[in-house]
């Protein structure tokens, strides 16, 4: 299986017109033939435990009025598509709480994958904590599966 680095998203990058002082933002990359889009669908396909964690996460957060809708498109979507090219990907949304997105780019046979946060108030902070040792462990098992599919026989 391909290594899996923790490294910044390249520059280049869309995403990196978002980010401001005090943002959380992360990265990971593999090598990869993937494009962004191949790489979503497969990173994205979330396996049962992932799918439990989110269902909890829309259980507890829909009371507090945040955004729970788990299709891919809608003005509710959790990951709707914010810019789509041939080389990168940004998904995410704004909400009360917290503006995120995820963002998948190729870059010279690379794969890379990083989530932006901006906390929008206290209630987007202590979220944020919360969740982000559970975010680490769902991004490290999309890009798992994505280098797995990259370093298969069937990967071109």
């Amino acid at each position: 299986m391909q290594h899996i680095t923790t490294t910044p998203l390249p520059a280049k990058s869309r995403l990196w017109s978002k980010v401001r002082k005090g943002d959380f933002i992360d990265g990971y990359a593999v090598d990869s033939p993937l494009s962004p889009r191949a790489a979503a669908d497969i990173g994205f396909t979330m396996p049962g435990w992932t799918k439990a964690l989110m269902n909890l996460r829309n259980t507890l957060m829909k009371p507090f009025g945040l955004k729970t809708e788990n299709s891919d498109s809608g003005d509710g979507a959790i990951f709707p598509v914010e810019y789509e090219g041939e080389d990168e990907l940004i998904l995410g949304t704004d909400d009360r709480h917290l503006d995120f997105r995820i963002c998948l780019m190729q870059d010279g046979g690379r794969l890379h994958m990083a989530t932006w946060v901006h906390r929008n108030n206290a209630f987007g902070t202590a979220y944020l904590t919360l969740i982000k040792p559970f975010h680490i462990l769902i991004a490290r098992s999309t890009m798992r599966r994505i280098a797995r599919v990259a370093s298969g026989p069937t990967a071109e």
